[in-house]
């Protein structure tokens, strides 16, 4: 059971009670605009990271390579989403556990990421063979 979202808000009502017995009114009105302060600065980083990937494909990233040096196991998926300024392309049905998305590069490589509640587990990356490329004949341009 993940813990995390239930403590945040018990912190939060905890610094409420704090305030009130110490300071009365203006503890809490101090302590509740601290934590809209909060709850804004987290919103806006989110509307931002889904700003910037708005105007991307679906599951590109500029290079397959460099994100896979970058990831790290734990990171959240809006971490990746910052990382990649592009939506993953989403690799398993919706909504179910754990969550598989691609992001691939102009170059055919790609990196698959697995997340499980939202969190990064593991990760593989694969680049084309470059014997196969070689083996494949070259496009022909268009009779005119």
């Amino acid at each position: 059971m993940n813990f995390r979202k239930y403590l945040v808000p018990v912190f939060g009502v905890l610094l409420l009670a704090f305030a009130w017995a110490e300071y009365g009114w203006p503890g809490v009105a101090v302590v509740s605009g601290a934590i809209v302060m909060f709850l804004l600065l987290h919103f806006n980083r989110a509307m931002a990271v889904l700003r910037r990937a708005a105007n991307r494909p679906i599951g590109y990233v500029d290079s397959a390579v460099m994100l896979n040096a970058k990831l790290k196991p734990g990171v959240a998926l809006m971490h990746v989403m910052a990382l990649t300024r592009s939506l993953g392309e989403l690799r398993t049905p919706k909504d179910t556990q754990p969550e598989l998305y691609r992001w691939t590069d102009g170059g055919g490589s790609w990196v698959d990421l697995e997340f499980l509640d939202g969190k990064l587990r593991k990760w593989s990356l694969t680049r084309p063979d470059p014997a196969a490329e070689q083996a494949k004949p070259p496009a022909q341009p268009p009779a005119t």
